[in-house]
C-alpha cells in the first residue's frame, strides 16, 4: 500500500469554508466547532491545512491515495480492470484496475466522490450529545447525527467547493489557454485530467467543429468573392448540398472521435445515464425507483407488472403534458411578441427608432426567457425522470424551445414572408458578430467583475474592523479565499441541474442553427462562424482556469440532448434553405411548379435520404474499439466461465464427500 501512495502526488482540492472566530475564544475554548471539525477530518484520514482569510476562515483538504481506496471500496465504485470489465474497486486488488491518462488511480470525478463521501459521513458515534462551541453559540450534535450537514444547517460550514491545484492549472494555461499556435488542437486528456469528463467531452466537441468549420467558411468566402453572373442560381444549391452533407458526416464522425476518448479515458458509454452525479442527486421527484416498488410489492410478479407500467406510462404522459405546456406557451405568448418586434422592425425606416426598438426586444427577451426556465425547472420536477442527467436532458429541450423561436423566428419572417434578404443579411451580421462579440465580452468580463466586487468588499470589510489597530499593514489575500471570491461555473437556468456547459452549448447550437438555416442567403457567415469559434476555444478555457472555481465534476460519455438538437437543426436547414432557393428562383412570387421548383423539392427528398443514408453509411464506432470492446468481453466471458466451472466442480466434490461419509 505504501508503494501506491509513493506514486502520486497528493494536492489539496477540496475547501470548506467557516467563519472567522474571535480572536478572544480562539485559546482554551472546549469543543470548539473549528478543531473538533479538523480533529474529526484528521481522524478519517484527510490531510488538513487551515488558513485564516480576510474575511473567513478555511479548512483545505487532501485524501491520500488509501484512504480514497477505502471510500471508494464503501461506494462499491466501479473501475475498469486490464481485461476491459469494469468491477468493484477492491484495496487489496488495486494493481488490477487500469490507471488514468494522467497516471493516477482515481479520476477527478472519482476522487471528489470519494471526498464528499468520507466528508459526508463523519458522524458523532456515541451515544450521547455532544455540545460543540462556536463565537459563544452552542451546537448539540445528536447521535447518529453527519456533522458537515449539522454545521451546514447552523451556518457554522458556509460551503464546501473544490479548489484549484495551481501546478497543474499553470501547466494547462500555458499549454492550452494561452497557446494561439496550437489553431484548434488542445491537450484533451490533460482537460479530462482537470476537469472531467463532461468539459472535456465540450472542448473536444468544439475543437473538432472548429476545424470541420474551414470548408464551409472557404466555400462561403468563394461565393462572396467571386461573381459567378448567371450561374449563381447553380452554384448555390451545390453550396447548399456540400453543407448538408459536411453537417452529417461532421456529427456521424464525431459520434467515432467520442467512443475513441472514451475507450482512451476507460469510460462506459453508460455512465452518464447509469451513474450519472449520484452524489449529487436531490430530493427532485416524488416518484418510486424500482428497487423500492419491489421492496414494497415483494414477488407478486402480477402487481409488479400493473405497478411498473402505471409508473412507465404516467411518467411518459406527465413528460408529454410538460411538453405541450411549453410548446403552447411558446406559440401563444412568445411568437406574437417576435412577430410583432420583426414586423415593426421590417416597417420603421429611421435606424435610431430601429435601435430603440432592438435595445427594448433585448431587455424584455431577457426577462420573458428567465420566467420560461424558471416554470420549466419547476415542471421538470414533476417528472418521472431516471437520475439528475435525464432530468437535465429534459430541461436543455424545453429551454432550447424557447431560445429557438426567439433566436430565428425573426429572420424566417424577413426570409420568408417579406422575402426581404437585405434585412435578412443585416440582422444576420448583427447576429453573427455584434451579439456574439457581446456575449464574448459579457462571459468573461461578468465573472471578472463580481470576483474583484467580492474581493474588495472582503479588503473593505477587513479594514473597518481592524481600523486604528493594523495601519500601514498590508495583509494579502491567500489563494484559497481568491478561489472562494470567484463564481461558481454554474448555468444561467436551472442551475440545480446543469453547470456552465449549458450556456456554452446553447451559444454553439444557435450558431450552428443560425449559419445553417440560412446558409444560401448568405453565405459568408461560415467566415464568420468559424473566426468566433478559433477564439472561443481560448476564451472558454482561459475563464474555466483563471475567472470560476474549478467546477464540480460530473460523469458524461456524450454531450447529451445537444446531440440530438443538432441533428434536428439539420433537418431544420434542409427545410429552410429549400424554401429560400425557392424564393430566390421564384422572383414573382407566382409560386408556379415548373422545373426549377420541381428540382428544388426534389433535392430537398434527396437531401434527406443523404442526412439518414450517412448516419447508417458512417459506422459511429470505430473499428479497433469495436474489436477491443469484444475481446474484452470474449476475456471476461471465458473468466467467468472458468470461475462458474470451478465453482460447481467444488460443489459436486463436497456434495460426493458428504454422501461417502
Amino acid at each position: 500500500m505504501e508503494k501506491h501512495g509513493e506514486a502520486e502526488q497528493t494536492a489539496f482540492e477540496i475547501g470548506v469554508v467557516v467563519p472567522k472566530r474571535v480572536q478572544e475564544q480562539e485559546e482554551g475554548e472546549n469543543n470548539d466547532c473549528l478543531e473538533v471539525l479538523v480533529n474529526e477530518f484528521k481522524k478519517a484520514g484527510l490531510i488538513v491545512d487551515t488558513v485564516v482569510g480576510l474575511h473567513e476562515e478555511f479548512i483545505k483538504l487532501a485524501a491520500p491515495l488509501e484512504v480514497l481506496g477505502r471510500a471508494a471500496v464503501e461506494l462499491q465504485l466501479k473501475k475498469r480492470t486490464h481485461i476491459g470489465v469494469d468491477l468493484q474497486c477492491e484495496w487489496d486488488e488495486i494493481d488490477a484496475f487500469i490507471r488514468q491518462p494522467d497516471g493516477s488511480l482515481f479520476s477527478w470525478c472519482e476522487r471528489f466522490r470519494c471526498c464528499r463521501h468520507i466528508i459526508n459521513g463523519i458522524v458523532n458515534k456515541s451515544n450521547s450529545v455532544i455540545i460543540l462551541r462556536s463565537n459563544c453559540k452552542e451546537i448539540y450534535w445528536e447521535p447518529g447525527e453527519p456533522l458537515i450537514r449539522k454545521l451546514e444547517s447552523e451556518v457554522i460550514v458556509k460551503e464546501v467547493f473544490s479548489l484549484h491545484d495551481e501546478e497543474k492549472r499553470k501547466q494547462l494555461l500555458r499549454s492550452w489557454a494561452l497557446n494561439w499556435r496550437g489553431f484548434t488542437n488542445q491537450p484533451i486528456d490533460e482537460v479530462y485530467s482537470y476537469f472531467g469528463p463532461k468539459i472535456a467531452i465540450y472542448f473536444a466537441f468544439l475543437g473538432m467543429y472548429t476545424k470541420w468549420m474551414l470548408f464551409p467558411a472557404a466555400f462561403g468566402l468563394i461565393l462572396q468573392l467571386v461573381d459567378f453572373g448567371s450561374l449563381q442560381l447553380l452554384v448555390l444549391p451545390v453550396f447548399f448540398i456540400s453543407i448538408i452533407s459536411w453537417a452529417v458526416l461532421f456529427l456521424q464522425f464525431w459520434k467515432r472521435k467520442n467512443s475513441a476518448l472514451l475507450a482512451r479515458w476507460q469510460i462506459s458509454s453508460s455512465v452518464g445515464a447509469d451513474s450519472g452525479h449520484k452524489f449529487l442527486e436531490m430530493e427532485w421527484s416524488s416518484f418510486q425507483s424500482p428497487v423500492e416498488l419491489i421492496k414494497k410489492w415483494g414477488t407478486d410478479k402480477t402487481k409488479l407488472k400493473e405497478v411498473f407500467q402505471r409508473e412507465e406510462w404516467f411518467g411518459r404522459l406527465t413528460r408529454f403534458r410538460n411538453d405541450a405546456v411549453v410548446i403552447l406557451s411558446i406559440i401563444c405568448l412568445q411568437l406574437p411578441f417576435e412577430l410583432a418586434y420583426a414586423h415593426l422592425y421590417e416597417v420603421v425606416q429611421s435606424d435610431l427608432v430601429k435601435f430603440g426598438l432592438t435595445a427594448a426586444y433585448l431587455f424584455a427577451i431577457q426577462y420573458f426567457t428567465k420566467i420560461g426556465g424558471k416554470i420549466s425547472v419547476k415542471l421538470v420536477k414533476y417528472e418521472n425522470n431516471e437520475n439528475t442527467e435525464y432530468r437535465a436532458d429534459s430541461l436543455i429541450y424545453k429551454v432550447f424551445g424557447l431560445y429557438f423561436m426567439q433566436s430565428y423566428i425573426g429572420l424566417f419572417y424577413h426570409a420568408l414572408l417579406h422575402r426581404n434578404f437585405e434585412t435578412l443579411r443585416k440582422v444576420l451580421i448583427q447576429r453573427l458578430i455584434i451579439s456574439e462579440v457581446l456575449e464574448n465580452l459579457m462571459e468573461n468580463s461578468l465573472p471578472y467583475l463580481k470576483y474583484s466586487y467580492r474581493k474588495y468588499k472582503a479588503v473593505r470589510s477587513k479594514r473597518k474592523r481592524e481600523k486604528g489597530s493594523s495601519a500601514g499593514r498590508i495583509q494579502l489575500i491567500p489563494r484559497v479565499e481568491k478561489d472562494y471570491l470567484k463564481p461558481a461555473y454554474s448555468a444561467s437556468i436551472g442551475e440545480e441541474l446543469e453547470d456552465g456547459l449549458f450556456d456554452d452549448f446553447l451559444e454553439l447550437a444557435l450558431q450552428f442553427g443560425m449559419i445553417m438555416m440560412f446558409a444560401c442567403a448568405f453565405p459568408l457567415a461560415f467566415v464568420f462562424a468559424a473566426l468566433n469559434d478559433v477564439t472561443e476555444i481560448r476564451a472558454d478555457a482561459l475563464k474555466l482556469l483563471t475567472m470560476y472555481r474549478r467546477p464540480i465534476p460530473r460523469s458524461a460519455a456524450t454531450i447529451g440532448a445537444w446531440l440530438n438538437i443538432f441533428q434536428f437543426l439539420i433537418v431544420m436547414s434542409i427545410c429552410t434553405n429549400c424554401a429560400l432557393l425557392v424564393c430566390l428562383y421564384d422572383q414573382e412570387g407566382n409560386w408556379n411548379i415548373s422545373p426549377g421548383l420541381a428540382a428544388i423539392l426534389i433535392m430537398e427528398h434527396v437531401l434527406l435520404l443523404i442526412k439518414f443514408g450517412f448516419s447508417r453509411f458512417v459506422p459511429e464506432e470505430p473499428a479497433w474499439v469495436r474489436a477491443n470492446r469484444m475481446k474484452n468481453a470474449s476475456q471476461a466471458q471465458d473468466m467467468c466461465s472458468k470461475q462458474l466451472l470451478r465453482s460447481i466442480s467444488g460443489e459436486k466434490f463436497f456434495d460426493g464427500s458428504e454422501k461417502n461419509e
